[in-house]
C-alpha cells in the first residue's frame, strides 16, 4: 500500500498548524503534529512511531484534512450519529398502550410483562424501528415516568400465623 501524504500547504495553513501547536486541547496538538509531519513527507507509520500512536491514527488525520481543511484540528462529537432511540414520540404512546393490555393478546403464554417480551412484541408489532433489547425498553419506560420491576407472584399462606412465623425466621 501506497503510504498517504498531505497535500501541499499554504503558508496560511502552516500558520494555522505551528499556531495549533500551542493549543490547550491534547486532540488539536496531536492533529498538527502529525499534518506538520505529513507535510515533512514521513509516512503515517512513521509518524505514529514518533508521535507514540498508530499509523492509522495518522491515516485519519490526513484523510480528516483532506476533507475539512483546518476544521479538521476541532474534536468532534463522539455521540452516534444515527437515531439513537428505536421508539419516536408515536412509538412510545403505542408501548404506553401495549403494557396495559395483556401480553396474551400478542401471543405471550404469561398474563404478566417481562421487558423481555415487550421487546420481542415491539419488534414484531413494529412499534421500534429496529430490534431493541429489554435494557432498550427498560430505559424508555423509565424516561417516559413508567417504573418497571419484575413481575412477582405473591404467595399467601391459609395459616393464620404464617405473618408470625415468617418474622421470627427473618430475625
Amino acid at each position: 500500500m501506497r503510504p498517504i501524504f498531505v497535500r501541499r500547504l499554504t503558508q496560511e495553513e502552516r500558520d494555522a498548524l505551528h499556531q495549533g501547536l500551542h493549543s490547550p486541547f491534547a486532540f488539536t496538538v496531536r492533529r498538527c503534529q502529525i499534518l506538520l509531519s505529513s507535510a515533512a513527507r514521513k509516512t503515517p507509520n512513521q509518524i505514529g512511531e514518533e508521535l507514540h500512536c498508530s499509523g492509522q491514527t495518522a491515516r485519519d488525520a490526513i484523510h480528516a484534512f483532506e476533507k475539512e481543511g483546518l476544521a479538521c484540528l476541532q474534536e468532534k462529537s463522539h455521540a452516534r450519529h444515527d437515531q439513537q432511540s428505536a421508539f419516536g414520540p408515536k412509538e412510545r404512546e403505542r408501548l404506553r398502550e401495549i403494557i396495559r393490555l395483556s401480553p396474551r393478546q400478542f401471543g405471550h403464554e404469561p398474563a404478566v410483562w417481562t421487558l423481555d417480551m415487550l421487546a420481542e412484541t415491539c419488534w414484531a408489532e413494529g412499534i421500534a424501528s429496529r430490534p431493541v433489547t429489554r435494557d432498550n425498553v427498560r430505559i424508555v419506560l423509565q424516561q417516559m415516568g413508567i417504573g418497571w420491576r419484575r413481575a412477582k407472584q405473591w404467595i399467601r399462606s391459609p395459616d393464620e400465623h404464617y405473618e408470625h412465623q415468617k418474622k421470627d425466621e427473618t430475625n
